[in-house]
């Protein structure tokens, strides 16, 4: 069998204790990008398992903060400047009531993803409308100045969706990090300098 790059970056994972090889994804961006600094007040939607949150805490330390939203429950232990919540985005109330005394945010995550069905069209819509839940979120809790990065499957609804956030922030780049599935057709829409 051949050795794919998915066993490297799961065999990687395994290996360095983090929780899932998605890591690698952020890892590579925030090398990149600078998106998480010290200090920082990161959300992280879509957070199970755990993976984004390991990294971010490690970046924003002690003196930051790191609230992860997932439907499934975060089992992992955290230092306690992360806090995990079990809910669904999709419901306000529940987001408004569970962040309210966490806000303002410096950068707002989102690593969601629909459970696939393998229809391509059916797919990418699921993917964008996470992402539009996503931008959502970002736009009512990010300080000025604050980032959002957020993945989305590549479809017909791409280029709109990419129109909204520009209009909504400073600097925009479209990502595909190295760690991501050959056959996969998601990419990384990360914006800069959200606009007051």
């Amino acid at each position: 069998m051949a050795f794919t790059v998915q066993d490297y970056y799961f065999r990687k994972a395994k290996k360095q204790n983090y929780l899932a090889r998605a890591i690698y994804k952020l890892e590579e961006i925030q090398k990149r990008f600078k998106v998480l600094k010290a200090g920082d007040r990161v959300l992280d939607l879509g957070a199970a398992p755990g993976s984004w949150i390991q990294l971010a805490g490690g970046i924003v330390g002690g003196a930051g903060l790191v609230v992860g939203i997932d439907l499934k429950p975060i089992q992992h232990a955290f230092p306690k400047y992360v806090v995990t919540l079990q809910g669904d985005i999709f419901d306000h109330d529940f987001v408004e009531s569970a962040l309210r005394d966490y806000l303002p945010f410096n950068v707002v995550l989102s690593d969601m993803a629909p459970a696939t069905s393998g229809i391509k069209a059916a797919d990418s819509a699921r993917s964008a409308l996470l992402f539009e839940r996503a931008l959502e979120v970002a736009l009512w809790g990010l300080a000025p100045g604050g980032t959002f990065l957020a993945k989305l499957f590549q479809g017909p609804e791409f280029h709109q969706l990419l129109a909204e956030v520009k209009k909504q922030f400073g600097k925009t780049r479209v990502v595909r990090p190295e760690a991501t599935r050959k056959q996969s057709r998601e990419i990384y829409i990360l914006a800069m300098n959200r606009k007051s």
